[in-house]
């Protein structure tokens, strides 16, 4: 193991094998716990992201509504009418 990490020791695999040995049914069943952790997490932190992204949306069409009405007081033009 290369990165010095503190929370993490080395240690041997014990797998369900003969001997200890790390059988491919050991990787699924690890890998299989790893992807539903992560899928925890994501289902978790969606509502999070679809907040996010709303507030978003509303901050860009505001900026443009208001950026768009400043540029249309400035370039139009007014004509006044006198009446005799």
């Amino acid at each position: 193991m290369s990165p010095k990490l503190p929370s993490l020791s080395a240690s041997a695999a014990q797998g369900s094998g003969a001997g200890g040995k790390v059988q491919l049914s050991d990787i699924r069943a690890k890998l299989a716990q790893i992807r539903g952790e992560v899928d925890e997490t994501a289902e978790s932190a969606k509502p999070v992201a679809t907040y996010a992204a709303v507030a978003a949306v509303v901050v860009l069409v505001g900026a443009a509504f208001l950026l768009g009405r400043r540029r249309g007081r400035r370039k139009s033009t007014w004509v006044e009418i006198r009446r005799r």
